[in-house]
């Protein structure tokens, strides 16, 4: 798996809405949060979606954007963006974004909870990996990138 301090693969992917959405369109404007997550509609990935949504705004304030990563379908990240108000993009990976990212599957099977921060220069700065504290992901993020947004406003 990819580590902080390395610099964030490119990627082009289809969203919830059929836009293509490219990390490189953020380079040099905003922070990214990338978060892989298991599945659509399954309890804890709705929790995790969901604590994003409501964190999102704040995200925003601090130049970053969020992007979430699953398996599931266009239709059915279209479905969940509606049914919990999901202001960020989704994408559908058939497991190209998940293998250029070097994460591997939970149990041999599962496929993982990682979050990657990335910061406006395409460089990953945290890495968080935990399988079912999902609010945790949010909370990480959250305090990775207030720590990055200080720290550029004091340079």
């Amino acid at each position: 798996m990819l580590k902080a301090g390395e610099l964030a693969p490119d990627f082009e992917m289809a969203d919830q809405n059929e836009r293509a959405i490219r990390l490189s369109d953020y380079k040099g404007k905003k922070n990214v949060v990338l978060f892989f997550y298991p599945k659509d509609f399954s309890p804890v990935c709705t929790l995790e979606a969901c604590c994003f949504r409501d964190q999102y705004e704040l995200f925003q304030s601090l130049d970053t954007e969020v992007i979430g990563v699953s398996a599931d379908g266009v239709i059915s990240h279209a479905h969940f963006a509606a049914k919990y108000d999901l202001p960020f993009p989704l994408l559908s990976d058939e497991g190209d974004l998940r293998s250029l990212y070097s994460i591997s599957k939970t149990l041999g099977f599962v496929h993982g909870r990682i979050t990657f921060v990335i910061d406006k220069k395409g460089v990953i700065i945290e890495v968080i990996a935990s399988v079912f504290d999902a609010t945790r992901h949010v909370e990480d993020a959250l305090n990775r990138v207030r720590t990055e947004e200080n720290q550029l406003r004091k340079d």
